[in-house]
């Protein structure tokens, strides 16, 4: 199967850039960047956030009512940074905590793990 690459530079951003465009229900965050629901956060709500390595951009399409709130994705072949993790639960959070949904790959695990303590230490609860 054919990929319609511009630039491996960018593909990531591209790619990304696209879902949001195509789905205004979505925000892009840039610096760090991750993607959360446009109407988050949702009061009362424990938000929901997930994410992996930038490859595989899917938790983005996974971000809406009754799903993620927010999704980070990591650059081409690494896991998320706990930066992007701890920004984007800040961004979802309605007052009810953070839930971290994290695959069993070693970088995520030590990356959300981190993002985790930087969270509870700020005050929300994950």
């Amino acid at each position: 199967m054919k990929k319609l690459i511009n630039q491996v530079e960018t593909v990531l951003h591209e790619q990304i850039l696209g879902l949001v465009e195509a789905h205004p229900e979505l925000t892009l965050h840039q610096d760090p960047v991750f993607v959360t629901r446009a109407d988050a956060p949702v009061a009362g709500k424990v938000g929901i956030l997930s994410g992996g390595s930038g490859h595989e951009p899917m938790h983005c399409g996974f971000i809406g009512e009754g799903m993620l709130d927010g999704a980070c994705p990591g650059e081409i072949f690494t896991s998320p940074t706990p930066d992007q993790m701890y920004e984007c639960g800040q961004a979802i959070d309605g007052g009810k905590g953070v839930l971290m949904i994290i695959k069993n790959y070693t970088g995520d695990v030590l990356n959300f793990e981190t993002a985790a303590e930087l969270l509870h230490d700020s005050g929300t609860q994950v």
